[in-house]
């Protein structure tokens, strides 16, 4: 397994970890409430993440109009920046 796959693998891993705990703490009470999820989902792993299954999903374009290509011709991790700095 060369580098690239391997820090893939520890992204995706981390991530589905984070899933999983808030699976089971929303699981084990019908009243739990997550009121700081916003730390959560602007990790830098997280984003990655979320950017990797909207590619392979070939996602469409939001309310900003932006599309998968226009990301790609700005450059991805660009793109992942601006919005973890934001």
């Amino acid at each position: 397994m060369n580098a690239k796959k391997m820090a893939n693998y520890a992204s995706n891993a981390k991530a589905q970890e984070l899933w999983k705990t808030l699976y089971l703490c929303a699981k084990e009470s019908d009243t739990r409430r997550f009121h700081a999820l916003y730390d959560k989902i602007y990790r830098p792993d997280i984003l990655w993440d979320a950017w990797q299954r909207v590619k392979r999903r070939k996602g469409s374009g939001g309310v900003d109009e932006q599309t998968l290509e226009d990301i790609m011709a700005y450059g991805e991790k660009n793109f992942l920046n601006e919005l973890y700095l934001s």
